[in-house]
């Protein structure tokens, strides 16, 4: 038969996280140590969602000054507007 040299990872499932468990624990107990965590924890799914825009050059060098000038991120600080902008609009509209 012949000997493969790489494998197509391609065709390769994932692990699933009850896998992972418990792959961690037969380690633990065959070599009686405790595994580290490792990673960052999750974020919580329903705080924020990612999303990707285009926005113009010039609206985007205003918001990094704006957000540097109050001392946080300029997303954070388009984050704010919208949400200020969104809060607005549904008060009015009752």
């Amino acid at each position: 038969m012949k000997k493969v040299k790489e494998f197509n990872f391609s065709k390769a499932r994932r692990v699933t996280p009850q896998e992972t468990l418990v792959f961690k624990k037969a380690i633990e107990r065959t070599l009686h140590v405790k595994r580290p965590v490792r990673g960052r924890p999750p974020k919580g799914a329903a705080k924020y969602r990612d999303v990707h825009i285009r926005i113009h050059p010039v609206a985007l060098a205003w918001a990094h000054a704006q957000a540097k000038h109050r001392g946080i991120g300029y997303q954070t600080f388009i984050n704010e507007i919208l949400l200020h902008r969104a809060h607005a609009s549904s008060v009015s509209h009752r």
